[in-house]
């Protein structure tokens, strides 16, 4: 059986169950890289160049770790994945930058995502995908259907509140869905906006959603908020934002602002993220307009220390705890 790997980084936390089930459809087994850890991303920062931002630059460790253990690379070139928008320029040139990189790398399949004009792009680009490991255009056809109907049903359990590693989970059966979950309506609610790669991340992100839940905290992120409420809200803006990713963040902050139930909100970027350092001053600023909602701004990259992540969040917690129990 042909191996096919699937770094897990980048836009593996938006679109993995797409990917997974349409190269499974066609026959092939899909390898995930491990999950991040200090060696991998050590790695990734050695391989790449310095003015990467940190997913990008833990990327290539991913690439590293899968390199040698399957038949084809699957290396996507994302320019957009919705009429008018795009991505982070980096995305569209990670195929080149990792192909100059000092990688042994296998066969790669490569194909341009590029949906900005119509979105019968997506067909084409499955065809493309197909055609590396058969020759029927029926069974790309109908194993990109099938892929489809799996990204919604990924999507729906983000909208009902799971995260996307416990959707994954969920998705492949390795848990089943407990409602006792979604009850804990007593706790404290906090937003927590930035990319997937970044807050889902265990390692970079530092665990910083399961540090919050010990806190006491339930956690929302843009992911469980339908997109028609976040389009909704972008469309408040008084210019199109362009970037997809960028818009998920304010389009869920204003949503999120206005919630009587969110107590704070923490926004968490990559040092060095262009649109990020757009989109954090923007969020910031209709937050801060809003009234006197918490909010906190937190910087990651390759060095940030673990100590410094706590005691903020810490803080930020004792300061919400200390200010809902003065207005009861």
């Amino acid at each position: 059986m042909v191996k096919v790997g699937i770094p897990r980084g980048l836009f593996y936390y938006y679109f993995f169950p797409l990917w997974c089930d349409f190269f499974h459809n066609l026959g092939a087994e899909v390898v995930l890289s491990q999950p991040t850890n200090k060696k991998i991303l050590n790695r990734g920062v050695s391989l790449a160049v310095d003015e990467a931002c940190l997913p990008v630059k833990l990327f290539y460790g991913h690439v590293v770790d899968l390199a040698d253990k399957v038949d084809y690379l699957f290396l996507p070139r994302l320019v957009s994945t919705a009429q008018k928008e795009y991505i982070c320029p980096k995305f569209m040139g990670l195929p080149d930058m990792i192909k100059a990189a000092d990688i042994k790398l296998p066969h790669l399949i490569e194909v341009d995502f590029d949906l900005s004009k119509t979105e019968k792009a997506a067909q084409k680009a499955a065809v493309t995908m197909g055609s590396y490991l058969t020759n029927s255009r029926i069974k790309i056809r109908k194993a990109w259907h099938l892929a489809r109907f799996s990204q919604q049903q990924y999507e729906l359990l983000l909208e009902k509140g799971q995260s996307p590693m416990q959707a994954l989970e969920l998705w492949t059966g390795e848990r089943d869905y407990c409602h006792e979950e979604q009850q804990e309506t007593e706790r404290p609610v906090l937003g927590l906006l930035g990319h997937g790669y970044n807050i889902y991340d265990r390692h970079i992100s530092m665990d910083i959603i399961q540090r919050l839940h010990k806190q006491g905290a339930r956690v929302v992120t843009a992911e469980n908020i339908p997109d028609a409420i976040i389009e909704n809200e972008a469309a408040k803006l008084p210019k199109r934002m362009f970037w997809t990713l960028g818009k998920r963040q304010i389009g869920a902050a204003l949503h999120l602002m206005k919630r009587p139930d969110i107590k704070g909100i923490i926004h968490v970027a990559s040092f060095g993220c262009g649109p990020d350092s757009l989109v954090g001053e923007l969020v910031e600023r209709y937050i801060r307009r809003a009234g006197t909602m918490p909010f906190l701004f937190l910087t990651i990259d390759e060095h940030t220390g673990e100590a410094g992540l706590v005691t903020r969040l810490e803080a930020f917690w004792d300061m919400i705890v200390r200010r809902d129990t003065l207005c009861q």
